[in-house]
């Protein structure tokens, strides 16, 4: 401005200096919010030293210990597990620090724990850990199952409509050759768009675990109401009642995310999961209704065995597979959201709070009062970049004396 003044820059340079000015800044604004994505990507997706400590040492004691190899549950309890009187929860993990938290705050929250049936779902290389966790850390009187995939009879006998659909998937999403340094080098992109490319890479998007909750009626064909839990919630409060909801005939009783005090969290419809830009998603959904949340869900299976979900979620994947991704990017939220439309019962907001792993706004006081809380998002409670005023609501159900949790130096305040 001084040389303008003084006359040594006419209004025309003046204006070409300006603008390359500008053009630097946001560049160097552009990069810098790349980088911070790139950075959360990494964090958010990286497995924890200490937790990879706790698989191998739980294995090792799985290989060594008879102990930690007993039947889950005990021969007597096993007919319990088909048993529609007491209340069965089901927990798809491949993390066993978050399934002990989920299983330890469930329990001990419980006004009737010798009521509780766990069953928790993992994966091939995740059952030796998980079975050798909770054979050596009992939780009685309530009863734990632990069951790898491949020990379903239903999964067990061809082919599974799911694991077609994620090797199907994970061709698509090759298109993203190179990683994420290939993703953030793309100097055409805006960031937003390279952010919705490296959520694309995440592990949790092609894990079985994220899948399954679509097969319960086959994987459980004896029992009839279930309630499925993610392993990144903690439960609060005893949720026996949940049993004493009227579904109304309905298969899926969620909580809605379109209406709350919190309007970050609490503000989504359908226009933010499905792409309505597309004739297939405009022509068929209502871009204003509300959305709902997975977490903390009550499946009625005998209503849900009387209607064409599953076949509906699976048409509707391998149209989006077709489409290129091009109905909507990620998860498994927006297939659900479709399979599951009509056959939603409402719940009170009460029994699953949403947010804590994207809002660090929510507050400790508020959090505490919500029956199950969720740490959906990237900020996981075992991560290093877990909200600090949150993370002791997790914490509080790991015990900090046990002698894996010490060895692994995990940290539980």
């Amino acid at each position: 401005m001084d040389e303008v003044k003084n006359n040594i820059l006419d209004a025309k340079d003046f204006a070409f200096k300006l603008r390359e000015m500008v053009t630097l800044l946001e560049q160097r604004t552009r990069n810098a919010k790349i980088q911070e994505y790139l950075y959360r990507h990494v964090a958010s997706s990286s497995i924890p030293k200490q937790l990879l400590c706790l698989a191998l040492r739980l294995a090792h004691e799985h290989s060594t210990n008879a102990a930690a190899r007993r039947q889950l549950p005990s021969p007597e309890l096993v007919p319990a597990l088909v048993d529609n009187s007491y209340f069965h929860f089901v927990l798809a993990s491949d993390n066993v620090l978050a399934a002990s938290v989920v299983a330890n705050s469930l329990v001990q929250n419980s006004l009737r724990p010798e009521k509780v049936v766990l069953h928790v779902i993992t994966d091939r290389k995740t059952y030796s850990p998980m079975q050798a966790w909770f054979s050596l850390h009992p939780l009685s009187p309530a009863i734990i199952e632990v069951k790898a995939l491949q020990h379903f009879d239903w999964f067990a006998k061809g082919k599974v409509p799911v694991l077609e659909a994620m090797e199907k998937d994970q061709r698509v999403r090759s298109r993203f050759r190179g990683g994420s340094s290939a993703i953030v080098e793309n100097n055409s992109e805006k960031p937003h768009i390279i952010a919705a490319k490296l959520q694309t890479l995440s592990p949790k998007y092609n894990s079985v675990m994220n899948h399954i909750r679509i097969h319960l009626p086959e994987l459980f064909p004896s029992l009839n109401k279930v309630v499925f839990l993610d392993d990144d919630i903690v439960v609060q409060a005893d949720l026996s009642p949940l049993w004493d909801i009227d579904m109304n005939g309905k298969v899926n009783g969620a909580v809605e995310t379109c209406r709350g005090q919190d309007k970050f969290v609490m503000s989504k419809r359908l226009e933010n999961y499905l792409n309505f830009s597309h004739p297939m998603i405009a022509e068929n959904f209502n871009p204003n209704e509300c959305a709902w949340a997975y977490g903390m869900n009550i499946f009625d299976l005998e209503a849900w065995r009387k209607t064409n979900i599953s076949l509906t979620y699976h048409h509707w994947v391998e149209e989006n597979l077709k489409s290129g991704l091009s109905l909507w990017q990620l998860g498994t939220l927006p297939p659900g959201l479709i399979a599951f439309h009509g056959h939603v019962h409402v719940i009170d907001p009460f029994w699953h709070m949403l947010g804590l792993g994207y809002q660090e706004n929510t507050s400790f006081a508020g959090a505490e009062t919500a029956g199950v809380i969720h740490f959906n998002g990237r900020a996981k409670p075992w991560l290093e970049i877990a909200f600090p005023q949150l993370r002791p609501l997790w914490a509080k159900y790991i015990n900090s004396s046990d002698k894996f949790i010490t060895g692994c130096h995990i940290r539980t305040s």
